[in-house]
């Protein structure tokens, strides 16, 4: 019962994942206190649901480990449908949401950092961090 190289890299992605978020959260912004707060932000959402993504398959990999071999149908079951869950998730929000916001984010950024980005963000958000929730590999 060795860990796969995919399933540590799981585990790395998702706490990469939550730190960017605990890191984002952390950041006092005009723009939190105001009407929706950070959930107005499609990276915002984006990253929630990446990080939501990357639990379900850490959940998934555990699943797997602890039942491999047990025999027991219930389990297998609830192990199919977990799996069903994950690629459900990768289908229908985590990949379709991930790539629209990373190509809209960079393209305008790259025709007018302005326009997406000012550059009075930079006095809030560090590079590392908007490029961690806007580079997606």
């Amino acid at each position: 019962m060795a860990l796969v190289p995919s399933q540590v890299l799981r585990v790395a992605i998702l706490l990469s994942y939550c730190s960017i978020l605990c890191n984002y959260k952390a950041i006092e912004m005009p723009s939190h206190q105001t009407y929706g707060g950070s959930w107005k932000f499609l990276t915002f959402i984006d990253l929630v649901i990446q990080a939501v993504f990357f639990g379900i398959c850490v959940l998934t990999d555990l699943s797997s480990l602890l039942t491999r071999g047990s025999g027991n149908q219930e389990q297998e079951r609830q192990l199919k449908k977990l799996i069903s869950l994950r690629d459900w998730m990768l289908a229908v929000l985590a990949f379709p949401v991930g790539i629209f916001v990373v190509t809209v984010f960079w393209i305008i950024y790259a025709y007018d950092r302005e326009m997406i980005y000012p550059k009075l963000l930079d006095n809030f958000i560090p590079g590392w961090l908007n490029h961690g929730m806007h580079f997606k590999a």
